[in-house]
């Protein structure tokens, strides 16, 4: 189903990107990419579609951005700093996992109901939620401390 058109990559802005349900790409999606910086070019352009279509992925950068200020505000060392940017990135990946996982089931089934996908579906935002509360957890135990000691309490 080739149209002529060579492995074409996309315009690179994520306005051509429509809705997960309805993705088409100019690029054709089982060729490899040619070299690193198409490999960097299509990561990143992940991530954009990720920022501007799901709104919990964006909730998630707001909460960590807040986090790793305040981190560095009351002066973390540095092995406390590297746990939160850990705890952080592993929320935001696995947001982008459950945002592949989801387009690939709705890709699959399109609009009709498969208690399979359900399950693929709900156990993939399970996987953000407990990392979410896990990292909630260790934010609390890494700030906590130093905040209360800077406040005089």
């Amino acid at each position: 189903m080739n149209s002529g058109k060579k492995n074409q990559p996309i315009s690179g802005k994520i306005a051509d990107i429509p809705s997960h349900a309805n993705v088409t790409s100019r690029r054709d999606s089982w060729l490899i990419a040619k070299n690193l910086s198409s490999s960097f070019r299509y990561a990143v352009q992940g991530i954009s579609y990720a920022f501007l279509s799901q709104r919990n992925f964006r909730i998630h950068v707001l909460i960590g951005c807040a986090v790793s200020a305040m981190g560095i505000w009351l002066k973390l060392p540095l092995y406390n700093l590297a746990i939160l940017v850990l705890t952080i990135a592993a929320v935001l990946v696995l947001e982008l996992i459950n945002t592949s996982i989801e387009a690939v089931v709705d890709l699959s089934i399109g609009r009709n109901f498969h208690p399979l996908a359900r399950i693929a579906k709900d156990c993939s935002a399970a996987a953000v939620l407990v990392a979410s509360f896990s990292s909630l957890i260790i934010a609390i135990l890494l700030l906590l401390p130093p905040s209360l000691v800077r406040f005089g309490f």
